[in-house]
């Protein structure tokens, strides 16, 4: 097994992930309005915070400082409505790509991204 997520599956995961992540944001009644108009930098940022936290390049934190996650979402209210929207969009996302990672490190990778949905929660 490799040492890390991103050793794995390598970044091309990442940007399958993001995009089919972006692909259910963009048609979502709750996600889409908390998004910029153009997704393009937002896909960026999540893919390199995606690729830097699972074992890949610091490139995210170079780019952007420390990711402060709750600090950066703070302008949003992440409604449980909001969060369930989230979660639900990145299950769709994951589903997509379970075939490229092991059932184990999908599902490290979902309980992950569960959780930090769920803190982030702030209305």
């Amino acid at each position: 097994m490799a040492d890390s997520l991103y050793e794995e599956v390598g970044p091309s995961f990442f940007d399958s992930l993001v995009d089919a992540f972006y692909e259910v944001v963009a048609r979502d009644e709750i996600l889409r309005p908390m998004y910029p108009e153009e997704l393009t930098d937002a896909k960026r940022h999540l893919t390199l915070f995606l690729v830097q936290y699972w074992g890949g390049p610091p490139t995210y934190s170079h780019e952007r400082g420390h990711p402060r996650l709750r600090l950066r979402h703070v302008p949003f209210a992440i409604t449980p409505a909001a969060r369930d929207a989230w979660i639900a969009a990145m299950d769709v996302a994951l589903d997509t790509v379970r075939d490229r990672v092991s059932t184990e490190r999908l599902e490290e990778l979902r309980a992950y991204l569960t959780s930090v949905a769920r803190q982030l929660r702030n209305a």
